[in-house]
């Protein structure tokens, strides 16, 4: 009796170990997979191109570390950074004001036609035309003689984006206590004055959320901007102007040159992660228990 209840003891250790090994495995396969590209990318871009193409190591064996001086110089970064920052700031800040606002009169008020809304919003978070509404987006834009200037990407952008933010952010307006509201109101507070001073505070995580969401979307866009920037090359963003340091004036691909400028482009959004880290944590937790 003792063997046999050794043995179901031990049986009972190795599973819950085996399972924790199997999670570990799981986990590290998937850092790995996603890290191996930008680890790639960086030791890449301090190559040669001769050696990135013929060396299999991805140490380089001399560093080159013109490379980015020199992607900067040929392919006009500071105005692509500008256009890309533009871009990014402008969506991000727009997204926050109109998604805020929307999701605090939905969530706030009702309406005739508030739960068509919500399910409207609900539904195209899952659908998606693509590339077929490029073309009338082009069209529309070219009607309002926008589409030669940047506010075109940003606002397409924007109304691209609605549907998610404001379900989000709805959300978190209906967990905030409308006794909040009546105390407001009591002190003379209206309807904005409720939404400036209680609401759009309190809706801080949830912002973190939508800003960071918005501001990496808006920052890796490629295919809208190039649409829209393809007889203006002044407007390119960093995603499309890095296409250009490819092919050089004899037209062979110099690869380390548009890998050091990937590179370049990945820091902005790098630096906006890490400073809004914690807001981005506490909206997702925040998220997960409220609503």
């Amino acid at each position: 009796m003792s063997t046999i209840a050794a043995k179901k003891g031990a049986s009972v250790r190795v599973g819950p170990l085996l399972a924790w090994t199997i999670v570990w495995i799981f986990l590290l396969s998937i850092v790995i997979a996603i890290l191996y590209p930008v680890v790639f990318t960086l030791f890449g871009s301090f190559k040669s191109n001769f050696e990135l193409l013929n060396s299999t190591s991805i140490w380089p064996k001399e560093w080159h570390w013109k490379n980015y001086a020199e992607a900067w110089e040929r392919a006009n970064f500071a105005k692509y950074t500008w256009n890309s920052l533009f871009i990014s700031i402008a969506s991000t800040v727009i997204n926050i004001i109109v998604c805020s606002m929307g999701a605090y009169a939905l969530g706030r008020r009702m309406f005739p036609g508030r739960g068509l809304i919500m399910a409207v919003l609900a539904v195209t978070m899952f659908i998606t035309i693509g590339a077929i509404t490029y073309r009338p987006l082009y069209d529309m834009m070219r009607e309002v003689q926008l589409h030669k200037s940047l506010w075109s990407i940003v606002l397409i952008f924007v109304g691209t984006h609605l549907s998610f933010n404001i379900f989000l952010l709805e959300r978190f307006v209906r967990s905030i206590p409308k006794d909040l509201d009546e105390a407001a109101t009591i002190d003379g507070c209206g309807f904005f004055g409720i939404y400036w001073r209680i609401i759009l505070p309190l809706l801080t995580p949830g912002l973190g959320v939508v800003g960071l969401f918005t501001f990496r979307e808006s920052w890796n866009q490629y295919v809208l901007p190039l649409i829209f920037t393809m007889t203006n090359p002044d407007l390119r963003p960093l995603t499309v102007g890095v296409i250009s340091l490819k092919y050089s004036a004899n037209a062979a691909a110099e690869w380390h040159l548009m890998l050091s400028g990937s590179m370049v482009s990945m820091l902005p959004i790098l630096v906006v992660y890490f400073l809004m880290n914690k807001s981005f944590i506490a909206g997702m937790t925040s998220g997960s228990v409220k609503g």
